[in-house]
């Protein structure tokens, strides 16, 4: 154990980071580009090949985005159609993005392949990025191997490994928030103020607004912990060093937004505010109105919704169960368990208890945020909050670490006795170092199992308890489960079954024949061709004509109806097979 400690850090994790990056390469080589990859990636490179013109990125700001376009510069055969309406005209209204992404992906340019796999690469690093972040926040909070523990977890974590080797800005966002936050804890240790450390708590934050919109939800939060006493409590008046926080915060705020002005290219132009209340606005210029025009735009879907299933159940509002059953159902069986067990044991110990009130406080805020929201399309949407919760549960080893560790940890002696016997006081120290210790080693394997288990279809993972990821189309779809991820490995299934011709209820933006695949379109989600034939399929519900039918799960749980009537003959019967979690294979007989 003494040699253990005596290893630097930097070789105990890059044996981590190295797993982590063949898994993540493994698994992303064989997904086909999922249902917002083209969008992403369309406007990163517009971005870039423009000079900065942001018009593509109403909804989502381009810092992550032009990340995942970078290594497509080095592809001088890459073509932007800047010729096309959608990008010259902005034509259709409110939808010209997608248009111009499909135009990008499969019309102008013929190597998609080579494209997507660059375009996540960027993200796999991010990822990497956001574990790291972990491992320093972690070890100041708790100790040296609360800060492994943390990293092993960020790594490993399949939902974070799943959107953590994808073109969105999912992990992007959660990566900064998680940096800002660890660096506004940094900069509040001190009452002074100290000028460096709130340079980068500033940027940090910047980074944020400048990677997803939905981190601005954690400015009211931030708010809120400056305010509250969960720092060291130096001499003068309390709210005077509150105050004091408070001020650095909205001073940062000013820089931040001029660093997500930077990011944005320093636009300057005619607001174009969707909502009908801030129109009045349009008739005035100002800086990244791209920036403002998304935020309303993102209120507005919040406060609208969008089709949403769960249970089985569709709604067109969102449910207010929504995100709870889905960190229920897909969050690692290991860590619900570890959770509530880590976060009673650092609330009550005084020495760990405002630690674990700031991690837990800015978690359970942006929680509660979620399911305010009228947009239930995915798990992804609650990452901005796991590593929060997964660094409170590095935690839980806090109690074993030496006296040479940073933050509050404590150093359990054994004493010494000539007659060798132990005070009881001894032997409940032995009893919790040695279970601490165990904890330590069953925690990141039974997680690490579970992650196994699943790969590489981590877009799928449900945990044990509900079922896992064949019970997964049942509960919850979209990203959760199926998001066009698995039409290549279906080219695969295909060949090594000699089946010439599929019946396709294809749920995805990627073109299956671009993969070569012969097929006939029957009802899906969102291509033209299949998106038609909802009202009248090209076969009997009823009873279904013969042939092998390859159906999206989303397709064939019908998620993006109120009405389920064209696949529940399907739905009633066991699948004959299933490539990867996504697409149910059935073959149907005279």
């Amino acid at each position: 154990m003494h040699k253990w400690r005596n290893i630097p850090a930097v070789w105990k994790a890059t044996p981590l980071f190295l797993l982590f990056f063949w898994l993540a390469l493994n698994s992303m080589v064989w997904d086909s580009p999922t249902m917002d990859e083209q969008n992403h990636l369309a406007r990163g490179i517009a971005f870039l090949r423009s000079g900065g013109d942001s018009r593509l990125s109403l909804e989502h700001p381009p810092l992550i985005n032009s990340l995942s376009a970078l290594p497509l510069l080095t592809l001088p055969d890459v073509v932007v159609p800047f010729d096309h309406p959608s990008w010259s005209e902005m034509s259709p209204p409110d939808t010209y993005w997608y248009v111009f992404a499909e135009q990008f992906l499969w019309q102008a340019n013929h190597d998609v392949t080579r494209m997507i796999f660059l375009g996540r690469l960027p993200v796999v690093f991010l990822t990497m990025g956001l574990a790291l972040v972990g491992f320093h926040f972690a070890r100041e909070l708790w100790g040296g191997s609360a800060g492994l523990l943390a990293l092993f977890l960020l790594l490993f974590e399949p939902n974070i490994l799943a959107h953590g080797r994808l073109i969105t800005t999912d992990l992007g966002g959660a990566l900064f928030s998680f940096l800002s936050i660890y660096l506004w804890w940094r900069l509040w240790q001190t009452a002074v103020w100290r000028w460096r450390r709130w340079l980068w708590a500033a940027v940090a934050l910047g980074l944020a607004f400048g990677s997803k919109l939905s981190t601005l939800g954690f400015l009211p939060i931030l708010g809120l912990l400056a305010v509250l006493p969960l720092y060291p409590s130096p001499p003068g008046p309390y709210w005077q060093i509150a105050g004091r926080r408070v001020g650095q915060l909205g001073t940062a705020v000013l820089l931040a937004l001029l660093v997500a002005w930077a990011i944005f290219g320093f636009e300057w132009g005619p607001f174009r505010f969707p909502s009908e209340t801030l129109q009045f606005l349009n008739s005035a210029s100002g800086p990244m109105p791209t920036f403002w025009a998304g935020l309303d735009q993102i209120l507005n879907v919040s406060r609208g919704g969008r089709a949403a299933f769960l249970l089985g159940e569709f709604s067109d509002q969102g449910f207010l169960l929504y995100f709870p059953i889905a960190f229920l159902v897909k969050t690692p069986l290991i860590i619900l368990i570890a959770l509530p067990i880590t976060a009673i044991l650092l609330l009550w110990r005084p020495q760990t208890r405002r630690q674990a009130l700031y991690l837990l406080i800015p978690a359970l805020y942006y929680f509660a945020l979620s399911m305010w929201s009228g947009v239930n399309i995915g798990y992804r949407h609650l990452l901005p909050m796991l590593p929060l919760l997964l660094v409170l549960i590095s935690g839980i080893v806090s109690g074993v670490q030496v006296s040479g560790d940073q933050g509050s940890s404590v150093r359990l002696q054994r004493k010494r006795n000539t007659d060798y016997r132990l005070p009881i006081t001894d032997y409940r120290s032995r009893f919790t170092v040695h279970g601490l210790r165990i904890t330590l080693f069953a925690l990141p394997l039974l997680l690490f199992l579970e992650t196994l288990a699943i790969h590489p279809h981590y877009l799928s993972f449900f945990n044990v308890a509900a079922g896992g990821p064949d019970n997964g189309p049942r509960l919850l779809s979209d990203s959760n489960v199926d998001w066009g991820q698995d039409l290549r490995r279906l080219q695969l299934w295909m060949a090594e079954n000699e089946v010439d011709s599929v019946k396709l209820g294809w749920f995805g933006t990627a073109v299956p024949t671009y993969y070569g695949l012969q097929y006939e379109p029957m009802p899906g989600f969102p291509r033209p061709e299949f998106y038609s034939l909802w009202s009248s399929p090209p076969f009997d519900p009823a009873q279904p004509e013969p042939g092998v039918y390859a159906i999206s799960a989303s397709s064939l749980w019908e998620s993006h109806w109120e009405h389920r009537h064209v696949y529940p003959w399907f739905r009633a019967r066991e699948a004959d097979d299933r490539v990867g979690y996504s697409i149910w294979i059935y073959r149907v007989i005279e």
